[in-house]
């Protein structure tokens, strides 16, 4: 039997894009790279990304066509293209971000996205560049933090790849898996579609040149926390809890999953939220009715960083309710504490890069 092209792209034309419901030689999809020797076939087929979703199916689906239409005997050989830039590696994503550093817990209901959002707000008041990522797949709570319920985050290409454009709000670059669906259905995905949504977020967003890029994570250790320190060369990670004894039990946990053989990654402190509650007309009275400086005795017993302990007070929940975050007003209780927070961050950031900076001059040497 002899092949021709006309065979081939015959063939190919039986085969749906399910992307445009057009077939592969109508949608263009075929390069014009076509080559055949004796029984063998190669070619390439083109798509619009190098993350589309369809790529395996349609290889698989071109290949079946060719030896049903043409010969089971053909040697089919696919390769793919793509109309945008490849996302950068793994490892190398973020190049213009200088400290990347994930929010953990090891139970939900201890604040962390409180502490996320007001971290953020403070960081970016004592001048840096700052990007939050809501990392919480299935319980999105940024844009309600934020007040950007209703924003809508647009793409636009960049050096070849179209690249979502983070919301920025209080001098934060935002994004959300809210942002993408129906904050009133629950998000129904397994643990790779959340990795996938997760991964383009971070390498798929023009986060640009920042200081600080914060992710505030889901409580607990899953599929969404290895993803992000596989992902990502991260400078180290913040640890919330309650002084609350089965709250701290839980942060322990985190603690082991950071600092574990398999992830690695560097605890920079410890934050105690919900420390004791001050009434806001009574500013020097303390009520611990968590429990007394609980997440400070882990920090001692585990040789950690204690950055920081929030106090209770009724504004911050409303703050969070309203889209106004605490760290705004420099004048109130919490307000001082998170900025002391932040101050406190930047210290052991910078602590650490300087104890680095050896290790990195001799990896630039060998």
């Amino acid at each position: 039997m002899t092949l021709y092209p006309k065979l081939i792209l015959d063939a190919l034309a039986t085969v749906r894009y399910p992307g445009s419901g057009k077939n592969l030689v109508e949608a263009e999809m075929v390069a014009d790279n076509l080559r055949i020797d004796g029984m063998a076939v190669s070619f390439s087929l083109i798509f619009e990304k190098p993350t589309d979703p369809f790529i395996k199916s349609m290889l698989k689906a071109a290949e079946t066509a060719i030896h049903t239409y043409v010969s089971p005997d053909v040697q089919v050989t696919i390769a793919t293209e793509s109309k945008q830039a490849p996302r950068p590696e793994v490892g190398k994503m973020l190049p213009q971000v200088k400290n990347i550093i994930g929010v953990s817990s090891g139970k939900g209901g201890v604040g962390k996205s409180t502490v996320s959002a007001n971290l953020a707000v403070a960081l970016a008041k004592l001048g840096y560049k700052v990007g939050l990522l809501d990392a919480d797949i299935f319980g999105p709570s940024m844009p309600k933090m934020f007040q950007v319920e209703d924003a809508r985050p647009y793409a636009e290409r960049i050096d070849g790849r179209d690249m979502i454009i983070p919301v920025e709000k209080y001098g934060v670059k935002l994004l959300s898996i809210g942002f993408f669906v129906d904050p009133d259905q629950a998000t129904l995905w397994r643990g790779g579609m959340a990795s996938n949504a997760l991964k383009q977020l971070i390498g798929d967003a023009a986060w640009g040149e920042l200081d600080y890029f914060l992710i505030d994570l889901p409580p607990g250790t899953s599929d969404i926390h290895l993803t992000v320190v596989q992902t990502l060369a991260m400078t180290g990670a913040i640890v919330v809890s309650t002084p609350q004894a089965v709250a701290l039990a839980d942060a322990r946990k985190g603690i082991n999953m950071f600092t574990n053989d398999k992830v690695n990654v560097p605890i920079l402190g410890l934050v105690e939220n919900m420390a004791w509650f001050t009434p806001a007309e009574l500013p020097e009275n303390k009520y611990y009715i968590f429990g007394k400086e609980g997440a400070k005795k882990l920090a001692e017993e585990m040789n950690v960083p204690l950055l920081g302990q929030i106090p209770i007070v009724q504004s911050i929940c409303e703050g969070g309710d309203n889209g106004t975050p605490v760290a705004l007003d420099e004048n109130t209780i919490t307000g001082r504490a998170f900025l002391s927070l932040a101050a406190s961050v930047v210290r052991q950031v910078d602590r650490r890069n300087v104890e680095m900076a050896p290790t990195q001059i001799v990896e630039m040497h060998k």
